[in-house]
């Protein structure tokens, strides 16, 4: 498959909220501003964010590729749960001490990733429709069960693997349609309205987004599905609404987005001490603007060349950035 800049700048973009949704989560009780804007980002970033990783999962089922994945996944995964749990234990975190299944933070993406693929073996046998139907189905009904959590990421893996699935089976042309002027004009709107109801709604919780827990946990043990299908729909067109105002043309920040799995990886190292040592703090609405040039550091710094290179050993499993860098330099000298 061609690479695409589209796909590659929106992913600039969702890890930059990702690492800027993160950076602010403490301060959204300090401000209605940062309250709103924490919950407009996360009602679509991760669902657009696994709607991308479904595009690009069309070539799952390949002979070996469950090895493959593995040891892109899995093997990543339980090397990262060593690193944060050492590195909340030095930090002072208090939940430092977890399960191996039990995921660390924002670890859990890596787990469900790799349930996602496997789960295409059988969904994938479905027409789009009727597969991608019966994933909502799957992803309301879990709520129900108070022992599914998130032990093993189980419930996000389930709750949010329609829009995994929906990235597998949608095409390119089809994602380049949805960025017609109608839906740019619409999408606006959409977004705009989305931050105000947020506004109206401050209390709401972000639970509901974050899709971990069950609807007794959350409240709501009867209705909970009619809650959860009504933020599948949001997620659905906010997502949209964002995607369609993806430019098209390969800038600086397109190499950036090819880069958002060692942002991922490691942003919780800054974000994690930053919350520990509450060293962020929120006095007027243009402290906003600061976080926001934070979060856009942190993304940068983690997608240079030389992070890269440090990193690439334990993300995948090999040193081709240090080796290449190396003997460049000696064919210099």
């Amino acid at each position: 498959m061609q690479r695409e800049s589209f796909f590659d700048n929106a992913k600039f973009l969702l890890i930059f909220l990702v690492v800027f949704g993160h950076l602010i989560q403490p301060l959204k009780t300090d401000s209605a501003a940062v309250n709103v804007i924490y919950h407009w980002i996360y009602i679509f970033h991760m669902p657009a964010f696994i709607f991308l990783s479904g595009f690009f999962a069309k070539g799952s089922g390949s002979k070996g590729y469950i090895v493959k994945l593995s040891k892109k996944l899995l093997l990543p995964y339980m090397i990262f749960q060593v690193f944060y749990t050492v590195y909340y234990f030095f930090i002072g975190k208090g939940d430092w001490m977890t399960a191996p299944f039990y995921p660390h933070w924002s670890l859990w993406f890596l787990f469900s990733l790799f349930c996602w693929h496997l789960l295409l073996h059988l969904f994938s046998k479905l027409s789009p429709v009727k597969g991608i139907s019966a994933a909502v189905m799957t992803g309301l009904l879990v709520g129900y069960f108070d022992t599914i959590g998130h032990s093993f990421s189980l419930s996000r893996t389930f709750v949010f693997f329609p829009f995994f699935l929906l990235g597998y089976w949608i095409t390119k042309e089809k994602v380049m349609q949805l960025r017609t002027h109608l839906v740019k004009g619409v999408g606006l709107l959409i977004m705009v309205s989305a931050a105000v109801i947020i506004s109206f709604y401050p209390d709401f919780s972000t639970d509901w987004l974050l899709g971990s827990k069950s609807y007794t946990a959350m409240g709501a043990p009867v209705f909970g599905g009619v809650f959860r299908l009504l933020v599948y729909l949001s997620a659905l067109l906010m997502s949209v609404s964002v995607l369609a105002w993806i430019p098209r043309v390969s800038g600086i920040w397109t190499e950036f987005g090819k880069r958002t799995l060692y942002v991922y990886l490691l942003h919780g190292f800054f974000i994690q001490y930053l919350r520990q040592q509450e060293l962020l703090f929120y006095n007027h609405p243009i402290d906003i603007i600061g976080f926001a040039a934070i979060a856009l550091g942190i993304v940068l710094l983690l997608s240079n060349k030389t992070m890269l290179g440090l990193w690439q050993p334990f993300i995948e499993g090999n040193a081709s950035i240090m080796k290449e860098k190396f003997f460049s330099n000696r064919n210099k000298s």
